[in-house]
């Protein structure tokens, strides 16, 4: 449990009294299960069918090197978190490290990046419950999820680690009986309707692992990044995990597993029982091998898996933004009303927030012609605002390098390849942002997303001038003047 009300240092470095903060509920087995979750995103099992129809079996390669830098920038991100125990997030290193206002626009732009995700998990829900209610209004089943969701994440954060505990736990299951009957396809040498025969061979034999050239390759980017956006997640319970020194570490470390068993092996499984060009873009091709192979309940079983997958992605983004405006608002980042906690320490005010803004979700399957455009839409301006986020984080490593090289000689989690790997993960940034710029759709995101910049830009000059931001900046200058 947090301590009771005693001066602490803020990230600013000003002394300041608290009440008592968020509480500690979150043991290893919570920790570890938010972390596969965030792994594992709803652009898996909604999403993989575009990235297959775009890159083709290239797509599983598109998968490894996402996951490989995004393992390097979570090293980077656990190192930092755990040289200064005062560090409830990243926005708190990033405004000690880099100044007040990288707090302020990493903390709203992360909030941002979870609302934009969460109306990307809403527009999925109701198109997964279309699955057995066609005729069923779209809106109902965005409207009950937005409500359940803030339901689930009011009684106490314990209450989110059990339901995400279980929410992850089905996406696992789904995984590995995926796998396993889509091995047992390949190797009974399984045959579709329309005569194709399931075989490893259905990888490479129809224009090879790239068929689609390297601009198809480069164009399966923009859904695959945001399947893994909020692999970040475990960053923002360190202030509520028990043991963040051990468990953090631990979650950490297995994203490699995770990324080779949950994207590259069950991808590759399903192109080897469905040639690539057979999987509809608009579907998606975890429910559509079940089906083929016959097993109806189970397709309706996946259906259920990837509902909940959304759901669990919304859940956490429902999570992760009412601390990060609980933590703004600790700061003065954000009005005061969304610093107070209920009486089992739960940021209620901030959870409202939030939820008042998923239900932008229910006004966009209601207007829109397209689940898969709407989709498309929100996931490339959540993956922007994401690796935003994600640069932030490397930046504040590479200052954080340069200012306290003692801290870093005394961690025992140092980040593999240090500054310099920061520097690759960035560039791999940058190719991404060029990557969007490839097609029509990911090209109108990109150019819409600078708008939120402006906005939190404007708030920022006009927050500047307030007493307490200006004495944050202060002391941050004389600190930094220091050394």
């Amino acid at each position: 449990m947090v301590a009771s009300p005693a001066p602490t240092t803020t990230a600013a470095g000003s002394a300041e009294l608290h009440e008592p903060g968020l509480s500690r509920q979150l043991s290893n087995r919570h920790i570890q299960l938010i972390a596969i979750g965030g792994a594992i995103g709803t652009g898996l099992f909604m999403g993989s069918g575009k990235t297959i129809s775009l890159a083709g079996p290239s797509v599983i390669f598109v998968y490894m090197i996402i996951g490989t830098m995004l393992f390097f920038l979570m090293r980077a991100m656990g190192e930092l978190l755990l040289s200064n125990s005062s560090y409830k997030s990243f926005s708190d290193f990033a405004a000690d490290l880099l100044g007040p206002w990288a707090g302020f626009f990493t903390g709203w732009t992360y909030w941002f990046c979870w609302i934009v995700t969460g109306i990307a998990d809403v527009v999925a829900i109701a198109g997964y419950v279309s699955y057995w209610w066609g005729s069923l209004p779209l809106w109902i089943p965005a409207l009950a999820a937005v409500t359940l969701l803030i339901g689930l994440n009011l009684p106490t954060v314990k209450a989110f680690g059990e339901t995400e505990f279980w929410f992850a736990l089905i996406k696992i299951v789904a995984i590995v009986g995926l796998i396993v009957v889509g091995l047992a396809m390949v190797f009974t040498h399984f045959t579709a309707p329309g005569g194709a025969e399931a075989s490893f061979a259905n990888m490479w034999n129809d224009g090879g692992m790239f068929p689609t050239g390297i601009m198809g390759f480069v164009a399966g980017f923009q859904i695959a990044t945001f399947a893994f956006v909020g692999i970040e997640l475990v960053g923002t319970t360190a202030a509520e995990a028990k043991d963040p020194e051990k468990n953090l570490p631990k979650a950490i470390n297995s994203i490699p597993v995770r990324v080779m068993l949950f994207y590259v092996v069950a991808l590759a499984v399903i192109m080897s029982v469905t040639p690539w060009r057979e999987i509809v873009a608009d579907r998606s091709p975890f429910v559509a091998m079940f089906a083929l192979a016959g097993l109806g309940i189970a397709a309706s079983v996946i259906n259920f898996v990837v509902l909940t997958s959304a759901s669990s992605s919304a859940n956490s983004g429902i999570y992760s933004t009412s601390r990060m405006v609980y933590g703004l608002a600790q700061e003065g980042d954000a009005p005061a009303a969304f610093g107070r906690l209920t009486s089992r320490r739960v940021p209620a005010n901030a959870l409202y927030l939030s939820g008042v803004f998923l239900l932008a979700g229910v006004v966009m399957v209601v207007v829109g012609d397209s689940i898969v455009e709407a989709f498309t839409l929100v996931t490339t301006i959540s993956s922007l605002c994401f690796i935003f986020v994600w640069s932030i984080i490397l930046v504040s490593y590479i200052v954080y390098r340069r200012r306290r090289p003692h801290l870093h000689e005394a961690s025992a989690f140092k980040m593999p390849g240090g500054v310099p790997m920061c520097y690759v993960v960035l560039a791999f940034f940058g190719f991404l942002i060029w990557a969007f710029t490839q097609k029509t759709d990911t090209l109108h995101a990109l150019l819409i997303t600078p708008v939120w910049f402006a906005i939190l830009g404007v708030a920022w000059a006009i927050l500047r001038r307030r007493p307490v931001q200006m004495a944050r900046a202060a002391a941050f200058n004389a600190e930094s003047g220091e050394r």
